[in-house]
């Protein structure tokens, strides 16, 4: 589903990674770590077609993002794409149900469909009661579970999740990252989490590690 070739990205005269090779089937999901700086974001952002690579191929379900133009990447990944960003990148001017909604109407879901779609989100992420607050009126924590609610709604093949617990308590944190390891698995999706911590790893099926010559493979138990 995931194909990465010899991927290889550069910042000026700084080399973030080279040599990334890695195949993820549908319904895998993959832990991501390294140290700070070693360029897992941005990994992440070349998968999405939000950056382009300086040498190698990424290639999700055939499709190679990073050869897209704007319009064309922009549909694969609203229809292809769930994504959850460090920043959250939640509208602070919708509320929480309308943010989760925003991939569903993108994608033309039926509207009874997308409100049952958010209320099951929102009740999976423990935000059933804070459906019509405002995203500027939500804590961060209950920010990231908007995020992340959002991320999943539509079923996307590819879920790319940056850091995705870091602003929650640890039962919170848990239940978040057992509903994304049942959301990949139930949708045969393909899942990255890109994660610093150990107990998050261990949720997904093996965990890799990134380092500026390559992804190498790591015991996730």
């Amino acid at each position: 589903m995931l194909e990465l070739t010899g991927v290889a990205k550069s910042y000026g005269e700084t080399l973030l990674f080279q040599n990334i090779d890695a195949r993820l089937a549908g319904g895998e999901y993959v832990a991501v770590m390294g140290e700070s700086g070693s360029g897992k974001s941005t990994l992440l952002n070349l998968i999405a077609g939000l950056d382009r690579a300086d040498r190698g191929r990424v290639v999700v379900d055939g499709i190679d993002p990073g050869g897209l133009d704007d319009d064309a990447v922009t549909h694969w990944r609203r229809r292809a794409l769930g994504f959850v960003f460090q920043s959250f990148h939640v509208l602070p001017y919708l509320t929480a149900a309308q943010n989760v909604a925003l991939p569903l109407k993108l994608n033309a879901w039926r509207e009874a469909d997308i409100r049952q779609r958010v209320a099951e989100m929102l009740e999976a992420v423990g935000l059933a009661g804070r459906h019509a607050r405002y995203a500027r009126e939500l804590s961060g924590g209950e920010t990231q579970r908007v995020a992340i609610a959002r991320a999943l709604a539509h079923r996307p093949r590819l879920l790319l999740a940056d850091e995705p617990t870091g602003n929650l308590d640890a039962r919170t944190a848990a239940s978040v990252l057992a509903l994304l390891a049942a959301e990949i698995r139930r949708n045969r999706a393909t899942g990255i989490l890109v994660t610093h911590s150990l107990l998050a790893a261990k949720t997904a099926d093996r965990v890799l590690t990134l380092t500026r010559d390559g992804l190498h493979p790591q015991h996730a138990g």
